[in-house]
């Protein structure tokens, strides 16, 4: 945009510090302008700077502002404070894009950067400060009809000096991404509608494999491709035939020292887009009615997790109408004989009222039907259902946010029991903050397309924290809190099967760093035999026993804006009958913008008393990602887990050709790691994809 156009646009400012303290103007200030035409949203954002050396560790898209100099640009294009799109850029002009639910309260599991979109961006640095300018197509959002204001924020990060700030005042107890604190953005017109472009991504992948074990090879050439269509302004249906996601970034592994599974998040692409329509029902820690890694992942003969390919699938999402949201998603999944895998249709479709400010009410059905024919090596029932309700509270400040839910399973066998209910609810205010939180889990509750960590159990969950505010050069905040959770089963006579009390101390360094020490008093009573170590041929805790232990941790976040940062956790202490020492530490490096390197190391030491198994665990996983340019990049992850007895390598090159459009060259590459390492399974894949609007 030329620069007469914004010198005639009106300006606005006075932005608020953030972090380090809520009270005062951002001593850096940062200027906003907005302008559009029929077919963009401009923006321009100039961040002034008393420095030069800003920082900014990586030329990969999606970088995360938690350590880069960078503005942020949030938009809430139904003023429902409860969904909104993310734009961002840093001072080398590198994009970020990605998608709030849920209101933003809670960043981890509210903000997702999988999301990718087209929009343009540039940035020139001068002296005091850089200056960014944004092109938004409204094609690539949505937003409702005749509709004159949005809700809007921008935030800045200055890593450089341990500084944030925000355009909407935000008290610094509620995340800078909330969407409770905002300001409107009113249009001198009508928006018009936006164009409904047909995207089209088709995709050639192949692979070349050696399997050591079995000693065969592999070669395989597909095909297969994706299309998004929009609906209206709200809408947006995503297909996909014969999908293949060999170049999605590997899952990190982990010492799982508890009786149960562990959930990994989701990082293919076809599910995230309005993700939250599917996947934020019941109760993310114990029990979700749906979680989309289910499809497309299933258990061979042994027990073993493989890939279950999906031949095609529609999903269609957004919103219906100002205060609706529709999600629906179909799913056709392919039989493998070989493996005892049925063939599979999974549906689930979700419907979303806002109620109030920012609070909405929610309905999900779930359904996981057998086709074909039947397997004699498949325990899987015919099909499992699963129909639920659920009331999201989120007041308007949000220091209120909670949910209630009732779910109730489907299947062929008559059970009693079938259902999972739950209630939490928050309260955090500026110094206080009360969580409490209730589950009940029937013995018959099914839901194979959900996680599920146990069933037939009660859960209650209390906790109290104190925070005290220190604005000094080196403390921000103190927090001390206590917290309690206990777990019986009801139709066992109400038998406690786990108890757990701790107390906890959390100091906020002004610098960004965080130290913490915690001390818990744990009661277990095991229903099934454990073996924490997980190794072949032990001795393992007895069941239908119960132990007392206590445990103490420490752990140290360093300053991560520095190019070289740490972070580290110990704990020790009882652990059933026997002893347990744990370490989890990380060192990075960064030399900006281009290299990026860390290193994992994960130690147990497990000591339990004859004749019980006792072991030493270790999981060791370097990491290099290097930015040859803003549309090359190459990342190298090792993982070593003494657990597993395993050792992998995933080294991918991504090239980016044309905006959303890439080529990847993915090198994977396993062992048995024993007393020596011998080759597992080798391979080589490439896919290409291509970005085509019509």
């Amino acid at each position: 945009m030329p620069d007469a156009v914004w010198d005639k646009a009106e300006a606005t400012s006075s932005f608020w510090q953030y972090f380090p303290s809520d009270s005062i103007q951002a001593p850096q200030q940062t200027q906003v302008k907005f302008l559009f035409d029929n077919q963009n949203l401009y923006v321009l954002i100039v961040a002034e700077a008393d420095y030069n050396n800003f920082i900014t560790p990586s030329l990969r898209r999606d970088f995360s502002f938690r350590n880069s100099d960078s503005v942020t640009l949030v938009l809430d294009t139904f003023n429902d404070g409860t969904n909104a799109f993310v734009f961002g850029t840093n001072p080398e002009g590198v994009q970020r894009e990605a998608l709030i639910s849920n209101g933003g309260a809670n960043p981890s599991q509210d903000y997702n950067d999988s999301w990718d979109v087209k929009w343009e961006v540039a940035v020139q640095k001068f002296d005091g400060g850089y200056r960014t300018e944004m092109k938004i197509p409204f094609s690539s959002i949505r937003y409702a009809d005749n509709n004159k204001e949005w809700r809007v924020n921008v935030y800045r990060s200055e890593i450089a000096k341990n500084m944030s700030s925000t355009w909407a005042k935000i008290p610094r107890n509620q995340s800078i991404a909330g969407l409770a604190y905002m300001n409107t953005l009113s249009f001198e017109k009508e928006l018009p509608k936006a164009k409904t472009p047909i995207a089209l991504i088709p995709f050639s992948s192949g692979i070349v494999a050696k399997n050591f074990e079995e000693n065969s090879s592999n070669e395989t050439l597909s095909f297969g491709g994706d299309a998004k269509l929009s609906i209206g302004n709200g809408m947006i249906l995503d297909l996909t035939l014969n999908p293949d996601f060999s170049q999605v970034e590997v899952d990190d592994q982990i010492i799982n020292l508890t009786r149960f599974e562990v959930r990994l998040p989701e990082k293919r692409q076809f599910f995230i887009q309005n993700s939250d329509l599917f996947d934020n029902y019941g109760d993310q820690y114990e029990t979700q009615p749906f979680f989309s890694r289910r499809i497309g992942v299933a258990k061979d003969l042994d027990g073993n997790t493989i890939e279950n390919k999906i031949i095609a699938g529609a999903r269609l999402s957004g919103k219906i109408s100002n205060n609706m949201r529709l999600g629906f998603l179909n799913m056709q999944t392919q039989e493998d004989r070989a493996n005892g895998i049925s063939a599979n249709n999974n549906t689930v479709l979700s419907l979303q009222q806002k109620m109030f400010s920012r609070s909405y009410l929610g309905l999900i059905f779930v359904n996981r039907q057998q086709t074909g024919d039947e397997l004699e090596d498949n325990e899987q029932v015919h099909f499992n259902r699963v129909i639920g309700l659920d009331y999201t509270l989120a007041s308007k400040d949000n220091k209120w946010t909670g949910r209630s839910y009732i779910h109730q399973s489907f299947l062929p066998e008559k059970t009693t029991d079938r259902y999972s209910a739950g209630f939490r609810l928050n309260y955090n205010a500026r110094k206080n903050i009360i969580r409490y939180g209730l589950n009940r889990i029937g013995e018959g509750y099914q839901s194979d397309l959900g996680f599920l960590r146990r069933k037939g159990i009660q859960k209650h969950f209390l906790r109290y924290g104190h925070r005290l505010w220190i604005d000094s050069k080196t403390i921000r905040s103190l927090e001390l809190s206590q917290s309690i959770f206990y777990i019986d089963r009801p139709k066992s006579n109400g038998l406690v099967t786990d108890r757990s009390l701790s107390s906890r101390a959390e100091i906020n360094f002004s610098d960004q760093s965080r130290f913490q020490v915690e001390f818990s008093r744990n009661y277990t009573y095991l229903i099934d035999e454990f073996d924490p170590l997980r190794v072949d041929n032990a001795v393992v805790l007895e069941a239908n026993t119960g132990y007392t232990y206590s445990d103490f941790e420490i752990s140290y976040r360093s300053n991560f804006s520095k190019k070289i940062n740490y972070r580290f956790r110990t704990s020790f202490g009882e652990f059933y009958n026997g002893t347990k020492f744990s370490i989890r530490s990380e060192v990075a490096i960064r030399l900006q913008p281009r290299f990026n390197g860390s290193i994992e190391i994960n130690y147990d030491k497990i000591d339990f008393p004859a004749p019980y198994t006792s072991g030493e665990l270790w999981l060791i996983g370097p990491k290099i990602d290097y930015t040859f340019s803003k549309s090359i990049f190459w990342n190298t992850f090792i993982q070593y887990s003494s657990q597993s007895e395993t050792l992998g390598i995933n080294s991918r090159l991504q090239w980016r050709f044309a905006p959303l459009s890439d080529f990847y060259i993915v090198y994977n590459d396993n062992y048995f790691a024993t007393t020596t390492f011998v080759p597992r399974v080798r391979s080589l894949t490439f896919k290409l994809t291509y970005w085509l609007n019509l």
